[in-house]
């Protein structure tokens, strides 16, 4: 019973988590409807797509002591360390990526703000770089857990980061028009692109 509710509870927040993001991501266009108070509404809608990240990777370690019935091994047939390597190899990368996007975004990581401009640093390569650092982060912890259903849970998170990254796009076009479409042209999405 614990088991099947976790994985409710897992599916439900990252379903919210995509519903608050995207919802976050479009303050030019809820200012438009009503006005002003849109970037502060906005920010409350990634606060709480914050916590229901938060929520699934509570559920991520509820689910290695209560994992479902499936006929999917509980774990992988190698050690532990072996996969805690393998969230290392992950995490490294993916981390210095999310803390350079983080870091050339400032405080605009969490709190939308009107007045923000267009990012510098890494952002000059890539247009979403706390996305593309994040996403393998769902990895990470599934390794670190050492449990091959969240390994393959966390696929499911690659469409929820696509969304919100062009539900961002979206309302940076918005904000920004042909300025923000230029940036799109000389910069890749999730990956650099090649001169």
């Amino acid at each position: 019973m614990i088991a099947w509710f976790n994985v409710v509870v897992l599916i439900g927040a990252t379903l919210l988590t995509l519903t608050f993001y995207v919802k976050s991501a479009g303050p030019a266009a809820l200012e438009k409807r009503i006005g002003a108070s849109a970037y502060a509404k906005c920010t409350r809608y990634r606060f709480i797509a914050g916590i229901m990240m938060g929520v699934a990777c509570v559920n991520y370690v509820v689910f290695v002591f209560y994992p479902l019935p499936l006929q999917l091994a509980a774990t992988f047939p190698w050690p532990w360390w072996v996969s805690a390597l393998i969230a290392v190899a992950i995490a490294v990368p993916s981390g210095i990526l999310w803390w350079r996007g983080m870091r050339d975004a400032g405080e605009e990581t969490m709190v939308v703000k009107k007045e923000h401009t267009l990012y510098g640093g890494v952002y000059e390569k890539i247009r979403h770089p706390q996305a593309a650092g994040e996403l393998p982060f769902w990895w990470v912890i599934a390794f670190l857990l050492h449990s091959p259903f969240l390994v393959l849970y966390s696929f499911v998170w690659v469409p929820v980061f696509i969304s919100m990254c062009l539900a961002e796009e979206r309302d940076l076009v918005i904000r920004y028009g042909e300025a923000y479409e230029a940036y799109k042209k000389r910069t890749g999405f999730l990956i650099p692109k090649r001169r």
